[in-house]
């Protein structure tokens, strides 16, 4: 075990440090020429200015996030002997070498495997250099945090899943599939609890705490997104339709840009129902049933999205390695599906983003794939849950079958 956990420390910081090689050469035009690290030194640089003055970007129509956000984005200033670019990156290792370590330290105990850590390890790097410029593995690491902390804890899973909710909105779909009865109602009372006090304090120290979700609402049709990849195809068909960068992406401008967004908007709530549905017909409960479902929760809330961006892949890999941490759990083909899903959208963002872009055959393929892939990943994740949650077949004799203990009394 020790020689394990050796190598896959071995293998975490060697693929870091290729990660950081491939930062540091993000100006070449195959890295993207820098416009994934430009987010951080130009426009987190610059709310970090409006942040540090006690006020929201709240006339900034690139500002999209929950205030938690804030918070995150202030954190470089607690190291002034970097530059805020290089503070930003140290403290994603950071939160990337602690969701490395949790989910380790779960593969030690019973019943857990270190497939978990493993995936997170090698998983990551797949998203090239993009995932160190980015808000998602901090986030990600509060979700993690609170279905790792679930078991032994309620109160702090709910703690944690409210922190990163307040963060990017999507880890309050984490405490979905926790058990029924008091568990539940302790982490769901101490999340709301937790966002309400975290809140109330963001309020009072900054103002506009909400003015994201006007910039929210007006979101288009991401290139990359599912209903993106259908506009895509049908440029190829004759739709006349334009790419515009508008609130931070490429999103399609044109007819019926709006009816696609609107049943993207339909699909994600019909996702919605399907997960409440299967919260209440559920009648089996596993050690892994919530990691599943945090899994098929995201992954469903993700396909849907009319944005799908290259970093949204960071929180599907963490929640499918905390899926893997778990010897119960059903979704090993879903987590697959995650991981050649992750390497192709390296291809799509920032590889050959001008063939995407520019909608050509080529783009168009790969955007395909990868959201073939992760629609697939979608469906494989919820009808194993649904199956899994379901009570064992009846014997013929028409009573319900029951679990035998591994360690069966002997006959006399």
């Amino acid at each position: 075990m020790r020689r394990r956990l050796l190598a896959l420390a071995a293998a975490w910081l060697g693929t870091r440090a290729v990660m950081l090689g491939l930062l540091a050469s993000s100006h070449l035009p195959l890295l993207g020429g820098g416009a994934a690290a430009r987010e951080v030194w130009r426009l987190y640089r610059h709310w970090y200015g409006a942040l540090a003055h006690g006020a929201f970007p709240s006339q900034d129509p690139l500002w999209q996030y929950p205030p938690g956000a804030g918070a995150v984005l202030l954190a470089p200033g607690a190291l002034p002997w970097l530059t805020y670019f290089q503070a930003f990156v140290a403290l994603t290792l950071v939160a990337d070498a602690a969701v490395a370590a949790a989910l380790a330290r779960a593969g030690l105990r019973p019943g857990r495997s270190l497939r978990g850590a493993a995936l997170w390890t090698g998983g990551l790097p797949l998203l090239l250099h993009v995932p160190l410029v980015r808000l998602d593995v901090q986030v990600t690491a509060l979700a993690v945090a609170s279905l790792l902390t679930l078991t032994r804890s309620p109160r702090e899973s709910g703690g944690w899943a409210a922190l990163g909710t307040l963060v990017k909105g999507w880890p309050a779909l984490v405490l979905l599939g926790t058990p029924r009865g008091r568990a539940t109602r302790t982490a769901w009372h101490w999340a709301a609890g937790t966002g309400v006090v975290a809140l109330a304090l963001l309020a009072t120290f900054f103002t506009h705490p909400l003015s994201f979700l006007r910039q929210q609402g007006d979101r288009g049709v991401q290139i990359e997104s599912l209903g993106g990849t259908v506009l895509s195809l049908a440029s190829h068909a004759g739709w006349r339709g334009s790419v515009g960068y508008r609130y931070g992406a490429l999103e399609y401008t044109g007819p019926y840009v709006a009816a696609v967004a609107g049943v993207s908007l339909g699909l994600t709530a019909a996702a919605l129902a399907l997960l409440a549905l299967w919260r209440v017909r559920a009648a089996v409960w596993t050690p892994a049933t919530p990691y599943d479902a945090a899994l098929s929760a995201v992954l469903l809330f993700t396909v849907t999205s009319r944005v799908l961006s290259p970093q949204y892949l960071v929180w599907l890999l963490g929640l499918a390695a905390v899926c893997l941490s778990s010897r119960h759990t059903v979704q090993r083909p879903a987590a697959a599906l995650i991981v050649a899903a992750t390497a192709v959208t390296a291809v799509v963002y920032p590889l050959l983003y001008d063939e995407v872009r520019a909608h050509t055959w080529t783009g168009t393929a790969l955007l395909l794939v990868r959201n073939g892939l992760l629609a697939a990943a979608a469906a494989v994740a919820f009808v194993r849950l649904w199956r899994a949650g379901r009570p064992r077949p009846e014997e013929p004799d028409g009573t319900a079958a029951e679990r035998v203990p591994r360690r069966a009394a002997k006959t006399p």
